[in-house]
């Protein structure tokens, strides 16, 4: 498995505004594009030189339409018009802009890839990342039974963006279940993770808090966590609740159910600092086996 990082765009602070937006995204592209735009322009201005990070959930420009509708939206890995917009809003509005998921052009004519996609705000698409574990399984909720691996395609490296002081880590979703993800990107620098997705309702009120907070303890890093929230075109229900976490497992925002955006302004000395009176990577004897 490959570690990807880009060290373009570095800013020189530990002081950070991170932004998740909670969305309830439909099949239309333009539509969801429009909704983005929207809650980018209801944010409260951030001070001057004070980078932010604005992050979507998973599916933000297209959730639950038809069996195809990905397949069709796809774009090759940093071509096409959809991904210029998105790119034009992050210059727009000054941000780095970390798209939840965008469907990606593979090597499988039938298959997409669920890519995590990083711009800066100069409009550069500088980290990309591919889901790597995909959502096969019979929840007891409307859709009853899930296989995301009909229609996608797994992806296969790390990615940790270097923007500076602050080290990204991507993921998305069902990824938060397996710890030995978040381990090997702690050891590849990690000291912010971003984990947008789209729980269900059965599985974000059973698991949903619990599992974010113990990626922000065990990794001592902080976690911005985007969601899909309420029901959506095909009558399937998400869970909300977007969180911004610190790294000692506090919960610093939680979006409940509603459509709209949470902010956090943070400094990430409050990661160094605990990494140092509490040394869990030093502690750790089996992060020598990772990668």
């Amino acid at each position: 498995m490959n570690q990807s990082q880009t060290s373009a765009h570095k800013v020189a602070t530990t002081q950070w505004r991170l932004v998740a937006l909670q969305m309830c995204s439909q099949p239309d592209a333009q539509q969801n594009l429009q909704a983005i735009r929207a809650q980018l322009q209801a944010l409260p201005q951030k001070p001057a030189g004070l980078p932010q990070l604005v992050v979507l959930p998973e599916g933000a420009l297209c959730f639950d339409g038809a069996a195809d509708a990905n397949l069709q939206l796809q774009e090759p890995l940093g071509q096409g018009q959809l991904q210029q917009q998105l790119a034009a809003l992050a210059v727009e509005f000054d941000t780095y802009l970390l798209v939840g998921t965008f469907p990606t052009t593979t090597s499988d004519a039938q298959r997409f890839a669920a890519s995590s996609l990083l711009f800066s705000p100069a409009g550069e698409l500088v980290a990309d990342y591919q889901k790597l574990h995909l959502f096969d399984a019979a929840v007891a909720d409307s859709t009853g039974r899930y296989l995301e691996s009909a229609k996608t395609q797994a992806g296969a490296k790390l990615t940790v963006a270097d923007l500076g002081e602050l080290k990204l880590g991507l993921a998305i979703c069902y990824d938060m279940r397996f710890p030995g993800l978040f381990q090997a990107l702690s050891k590849a620098g990690m000291n912010v993770l971003a984990l947008p997705s789209a729980f269900t309702t059965v599985t974000g009120e059973a698991h949903w808090h619990t599992l974010l907070r113990a990626r922000a303890i065990e990794n001592q890093s902080f976690v911005i966590a985007p969601a899909q929230t309420g029901t959506h075109a095909n009558g399937r229900q998400t869970y909300g609740h977007s969180l911004i976490i610190d790294p000692w497992g506090v919960v610093l925002a939680d979006a409940g159910t509603a459509v709209g955006a949470i902010s956090v302004d943070i400094d990430l000395q409050q990661v160094f600092s605990l990494r140092q009176r509490m040394p869990l990577a030093e502690h750790n004897r089996f992060l020598s086996e990772l990668l």
